[in-house]
């Protein structure tokens, strides 16, 4: 059999089709919801070469028609913990020595898929089962899914491809192996880019998984795995599990062969993981690695010289693009006095132009927070705000549970910078502003960096350029993607590689080769072509 050090085809950024009236794209995902919705899904957990169904069988629906049943999926127990994780060392050893162009071609044909004949699907399940409108599903279950897995391709070539140098009569090389083990990738429910990445790049390294989702993220799992499965990949190299997280995880942090994480979700959780990784440290074959990106309490630094329209456009987009369920949004806005009356009433303009309703009307903006337990969080929040003689409702406030659970995108202008809802993470359409004077700023800037324990996302708006540079400096520990006069969402795989410090993280930038370097075992191999014979070396010689 010949080799040859083979070159991926250079990705591009998979293009973001509009869906304007009567387009294609429109007509085919419309579709697709509505066959998704004239049926009941019956999904299987996928473990080894199984497809596995219970008697234990949970509802979806969709979180802005609360009333209809899109279908079921079977919930599994311990039990299937343990055979995920059997089903997942068994395939290893032939995973791990499949060459890596084999390993590519099946995350590059799955590329291809979802940009072709399951684009309308992978974007309609999102759609419905996630509440994401249109264009929000199609930048991400779409868009950013397959670029994860085209760059990812790359990345991991351009790794393999970096050796050291080596003396003469010697050859130095580098293996780049996969960890030891089992890899677990625990998955949120608001992108369905983030919950295909964390499974599918170690996993391309040659790592086998255990994979849990969030169960409101199950329709559009599903059909990430029914993408694999076509593209190729062989059983147990992904092993498919809906089980309660705490019974999942007694059992893989207490596993000899569990090899690291994959995290997305919130602080506590991961910081609970960690304490129990920590905690059963002795039990492991190799020290795991721990990837997470967790929450955020997301910035908006306006200066005095910033314009108005653009800060109520970066606003309004940046705190209520899928009703601000992004661990990128805007939750906290520091407004200069001298622009307030003019960025207020610019936001107030946008938002009673903001329509919100079901995704199948695709003239909403807005539509419904993913579940009860998030409707009634959020409505808490705007509930003790409209109490609070310290809190003025700017815009919104209201919101209706009755069909679906839906909260008008809300701007709350509050006396207090250190008030409840700038400090606290939300993960709603709830922005909080504080209104200073300019002669404040440096002050200000402070607070944006001492307020939260986050560190994810945040932006400068400002036309004066030592303002930019001095603020870039000053708040550069206070977001891992900053962002200069625009909203502090939007990462594009490839062009901003995302991920956080602090609370927010271990800012292993998904989409940039540094996340992929986690998931790889390296191993130095050193040949001597002539060994020596003697053990002397000349120093030792008499004068």
């Amino acid at each position: 059999m010949s080799f040859g050090f083979f070159n991926i085809p250079a990705p591009v950024n998979e293009p973001v089709k509009e869906y304007r009236p009567g387009s294609p794209e429109r007509e085919a995902v419309k579709q697709a919801i509505a066959t998704f919705r004239s049926q009941e899904a019956d999904i299987p957990m996928y473990i080894g070469n199984e497809e596995i169904r219970t008697n234990q069988k949970v509802r979806l629906a969709p979180p802005h028609d609360h009333q209809h049943t899109l279908g079921y999926f079977h919930e599994g127990t311990a039990e299937h913990v343990n055979k995920a994780i059997n089903a997942a060392l068994s395939a290893k050893d032939a995973w791990a020595a499949l060459p890596w162009e084999h390993r590519a071609n099946i995350f590059l044909k799955a590329a291809d898929l979802l940009a072709g004949p399951y684009r309308a699907r992978i974007n309609a399940a999102t759609m419905l089962g996630q509440s994401k409108n249109a264009y929000q599903a199609e930048i991400d279950s779409a868009c950013e899914l397959i670029d994860f897995l085209r760059f990812n391709a790359k990345y991991m070539a351009e790794i393999y491809a970096q050796q050291p140098n080596s003396a003469s009569g010697v050859w130095n090389r580098l293996e780049y192996r996969p960890l030891e083990g089992f890899v677990f990738a625990l998955t949120p429910f608001n992108f369905t880019a983030i919950a295909g990445n964390l499974p599918a790049a170690p996993a391309m390294l040659g790592n086998t998984i255990v994979w849990k989702p969030a169960y409101t993220q199950v329709l559009s799992a599903n059909v990430f795995m029914e993408v694999l499965k076509e593209a190729g990949l062989p059983d147990g190299v992904i092993n498919l599990i809906y089980v309660d997280g705490p019974v999942a995880g007694d059992i893989i942090f207490n596993h000899a062969d569990f090899a690291g994480i994959h995290f997305t979700g919130s602080t506590k959780v991961f910081q609970t993981i960690w304490g129990e990784i920590g905690a059963n440290i002795h039990k492991y074959k190799s020290y795991p690695r721990i990837v997470g990106e967790t929450g955020g309490k997301d910035f908006v630094l306006v200066h005095e010289t910033a314009d108005a329209d653009e800060v109520a456009v970066g606003l309004v987009r940046g705190a209520f693009e899928y009703q601000g369920q992004k661990c990128s949004a805007a939750s906290r806005a520091y407004i200069p006095s001298n622009l307030w009356s003019a960025v207020e009433s610019k936001v107030k303009q946008f938002l009673s132009e903001v329509k919100m309703g079901g995704v199948e009307d695709f003239t909403n903006f807005v539509n419904a927070v993913i579940d009860e337990r998030a409707f009634k969080k959020i409505s808490a929040y705007i509930d003790e705000a409209k109490k609070s003689d310290q809190v003025e409702i700017v815009a919104g406030g209201n919101y209706d549970g009755s069909k679906g659970y839906f909260i008008e995108p809300t701007v709350i202008k509050v006396q207090d910078p250190a008030y409840r809802t700038m400090c606290e993470e939300i993960f709603g359409p709830v922005l909080s502003v504080y209104v200073y004077e300019p002669s404040y700023f440096d002050s200000i800037i402070k607070t944006v960096d001492q307020t939260s324990e986050y560190a994810l996302t945040g932006s400068i708006f400002a036309k004066d350029r030592y303002i930019i540079e001095r603020v870039s400096k000053a708040l550069e520990n206070a977001a891992g993607n900053f962002y200069i006069n625009d909203k502090p969402t939007g990462a594009v795989v490839g062009q901003q590689p995302f991920g956080g410090a602090r609370a927010s993280g271990t800012n292993d930038k998904a989409g940039s080769a540094l996340n992929l370097y986690r998931w790889l075992s390296a191993r130095t191999i050193k040949e001597t072509y002539v060994p020596p014979r003697h053990f002397g070396y000349p120093f030792l010689e008499a004068e």
